[in-house]
């Protein structure tokens, strides 16, 4: 065969999200009976990969990841982009949607320390780093008699600044070590009743432009519904809380015997408050539902929380 790559899928240049375009990769040549070298891998760099002296809050929020990736979709550069859910946006640019999602991963996080075999037995006084407000804001609620502290960079630059004793403890995502194939790191994998993820946590996210029906038929092979089923759910409850970075936001919906279960928190970034709201129905309302647990927090929490 002559020509120009079957396809072209943009990733960041991170370890986790050339895993992630990697798998996607493997995937779609799978299915379309393709060597894999037919599909190619473009690396864009973004805005959040350089920036790590501060939060994200206070630089712009998730499209700091997903902005450069964004415009080489617009421009024809790339056909498709491959996201860590989490990072999605809640509103993307007009022209691109979200096509689906991969089967989903272990949406779990995992706690991490060279000196405690667990968060509740972690000293007094510790420093977990972590650039997540939800994390921050659970670890709190938790243990109030922790420190918190900012610890930015991809899995491999936190795990070097814990080695060498910029902080006691970390959390990352479990599907992020499953990927890479570094779970041995984990210290303790935390469970999701007291700890619950981050919306869109252990999923990959393809977006595309919206006109591009032909790659959409292509994406149908590999995209997995009950995976987008519960994102369509998470995203509307997020969408309704307006969920950016400055707010500690958590959610998790699952498929159990046809029927879409979902809980969902907004904290207090100090884990002084948590309200919390649980809904399940039919997968056909997953965006309905969603909307009714994001409204009823809005209802019930105060509106001060939401201002973080």
């Amino acid at each position: 065969m002559s020509g120009g790559p079957w396809m072209k899928i943009g990733t960041r240049g991170s370890p986790l999200a050339l895993a992630q375009a990697r798998e996607m990769r493997s995937l779609l040549a799978a299915a379309h009976d393709l060597p894999e070298d037919r599909i190619a891998l473009v690396v864009i760099k973004t805005t959040g990969d350089m920036i790590l002296d501060r939060p994200l809050s206070e630089a712009g929020g998730k499209g700091l990841f997903t902005k450069e990736l964004d415009i080489a979709l617009l421009n024809g550069d790339i056909d498709i982009a491959v996201h860590s859910s989490k990072d999605l946006p809640t509103l993307l640019p007009d022209g691109i949607d979200i096509a689906g999602y991969l089967p989903r991963e272990d949406v779990r996080d995992v706690f991490i320390s060279p000196r405690a075999e667990s968060l509740l037995a972690l000293a007094p006084g510790s420093l977990v780093g972590t650039a997540s407000l939800r994390r921050q804001a659970l670890v709190r609620r938790l243990r109030p008699d922790l420190r918190v502290g900012l610890l930015r960079g991809n899995v491999q630059t936190r795990l070097a600044k814990l080695a060498s004793g910029e902080c006691d403890a970390t959390l990352l995502a479990l599907a992020g070590l499953k990927r890479l194939g570094m779970v041995s790191h984990a210290t303790e994998i935390l469970d999701e009743e007291s700890f619950l993820p981050a919306v869109g946590q252990g999923a990959i996210g393809v977006t595309a432009r919206a006109d591009d029906h032909a790659t959409r038929i292509q994406l149908g092979a590999v995209l997995d519904a009950p995976t987008g089923f519960a994102l369509i759910l998470e995203r509307a409850f997020l969408r309704v809380l307006d969920g950016s970075c400055r707010t500690p936001i958590a959610g998790h919906a699952r498929i159990a015997e046809g029927v879409l279960h979902f809980r969902g928190q907004i904290l207090r970034v100090d884990g002084t408050e948590c309200y919390e709201t649980l809904a399940q129905g039919a997968v056909e309302d997953a965006e309905r539902l969603g909307i009714r647990a994001g409204s009823d927090l809005l209802a019930r929490a105060p509106s001060d929380i939401l201002a973080h």
